[in-house]
């Protein structure tokens, strides 16, 4: 029988530490992806910036999206470092050096990009559902998005009280409390984007009725196709946010891994709806009426 080499740690830690460091992979992954996205969102946007002001400011938007996750990429980068090799022989492992320090820079970093990528993420998403809903008109749209509006005020409250309460001393992601406020601001974020999401694919599928009966359905593909929905909707993220929201809650070693990937998948969806938008293929406030034939101004800037 061969010897042992490995740690002293519980199967628990070791499953911890290996899907921490999974993570961190696919955290790479995800980010190259974005920059690829970024780089060809902003291409297309600043070539549009004569056109239409809400050119720059979305170039804005996504600037401040790929400097928020290289912040978190870099600090992601650095914890591993500190936990698989400066610290490599903290007592009981990498795991509980992690744990014990939540109150370093490094790791309030950690939290706080991670919880401001998720705000600025759903915050495009409300914005999105009130553009595909102004169709209906802007009263119905402002009355639709009230509720997920509020929603996401509660989870901006209940992320900044969980970012909090996980760089105190002692304290980590899974300690009692931050735990608790963790899985409320998971679940908060979560709902939001659920709803979002069905809001988002039940006007989109309305619509797309509505246009097939009025045109081909080679005319009017790039705007009701199912993988337009499916991106609009962000039903992608919705799935792998269910997922690590799950696996978090019950503390599954797999929710390390799912954290970045739903971190990932939030970031890409964000940049795939501004690719749409900066391309002139993303669903506008007057898109139905475009498409339906109905004499209305069709400009970028209602978008």
């Amino acid at each position: 029988m061969a010897p042992y080499y490995g740690p002293d740690e519980s199967e628990t830690i070791i499953q911890l530490e290996r899907f921490f460091l999974a993570g961190d992979v696919a955290c790479g992954v995800g980010y190259g992806i974005q920059l690829v996205l970024y780089y060809s969102c902003a291409i297309y946007l600043w070539k549009r910036r004569k056109q239409s002001p809400k050119s720059l400011f979305l170039l804005g938007y996504i600037t401040v999206l790929v400097s928020v996750a290289t912040v978190f990429v870099i600090v992601q980068a650095r914890t591993v470092q500190l936990m698989y090799v400066d610290n490599r022989n903290y007592p009981g492992g990498p795991w509980p050096f992690f744990l014990a320090t939540q109150n370093w820079a490094v790791n309030v970093l950690f939290d706080a990009s991670l919880f401001v990528l998720t705000f600025l993420s759903d915050a495009l998403m409300l914005w999105r559902c009130w553009v595909i809903w102004t169709s209906s008109g802007k009263l119905v749209a402002y009355l639709v998005t009230a509720f997920p509006a509020m929603t996401l005020l509660a989870s901006f409250i209940m992320g900044t009280l969980w970012t909090l309460e996980s760089s105190e001393p002692g304290l980590s992601f899974y300690s009692k409390l931050p735990l608790a406020f963790g899985t409320s601001y998971y679940s908060i974020s979560l709902g939001v984007n659920i709803i979002l999401t069905v809001l988002i694919t039940g006007r989109l599928l309305v619509y797309r009725k509505q246009i097939l009966e009025s045109l081909p359905a080679e005319h009017a593909h790039g705007y009701i196709s199912m993988l337009t929905i499916i991106v609009e909707s962000a039903a992608i993220y919705s799935v792998c946010a269910l997922l690590f929201l799950i696996t978090y809650s019950v503390n599954n070693p797999a929710n390390q891994v799912l954290l970045f990937i739903s971190c990932a998948a939030q970031q890409i969806v964000s940049y795939l709806i501004i690719y749409r938008l900066a391309d002139g293929r993303a669903w506008r406030t007057d898109t139905l009426y475009t498409c339906l034939e109905i004499q209305t101004p069709a400009t970028f800037e209602e978008s």
